[in-house]
């Protein structure tokens, strides 16, 4: 399986990393099952600030599990996406996207299981090493997407030069 992907094969992409290739290409946001579920999301920079308090201080993290993460920022995902939709309209000036839901099993298959609801307890990361995420999730989001953008968007528009490239092949051997 890929970085950023789950599921069956073939592997799906993580919510952002789905959301994003989705409004860079102008297709919907694919919401699963309606984007009833939540998420938590934590800014990696954030992420790496814990995780270096960890190495930083062995005496009060060594022996201990953390979880990292950032419960101020838990959204629903039909409310992300809407999120997404804005924030990338007003990065780029293109024109907003839209959504389109399908079933958990259908996208992801048989036998397809989600929790509603994943917020990471912070009571230990906060007691052993006095930390807590500063993050919110849109500034997280608006960084998140702009390096995004900056690293993806030549990528995706030679995939479709070449997809556009291929499909008019056939028409050009027709003549």
């Amino acid at each position: 399986t890929p970085p950023g992907a789950a599921g069956k094969a073939p592997p799906q992409p993580r919510v952002l990393a789905s959301f994003m290739t989705a409004l860079m290409k102008g297709e919907p946001l694919v919401l699963v099952n309606g984007g009833e579920v939540f998420r938590t999301f934590c800014f990696v920079e954030d992420a790496c600030d814990a995780v270096m308090r960890m190495i930083e201080h062995p005496d009060k993290s060594s022996g201990h599990a953390f979880n990292v993460g950032n419960p101020n920022n838990n959204i629903q995902i039909s409310k992300l996406a809407e999120l997404m939709i804005n924030m990338y309209s007003k990065i780029t000036g293109k024109p907003k996207g839209t959504t389109v839901s399908i079933s958990g099993e259908e996208y992801y298959g048989k036998g397809y299981e989600d929790s509603d609801l994943r917020i990471p307890s912070m009571k230990l990361v906060k007691k052993q090493l006095d930390w807590t995420p500063p993050t919110s999730l849109e500034t997280a989001m608006e960084a998140t997407m702009r390096v995004f953008i900056e690293k993806y968007s030549d990528k995706l528009a030679n995939l479709k030069r070449s997809a556009d490239e291929a499909a008019a092949a056939p028409a050009k051997k027709a003549k």
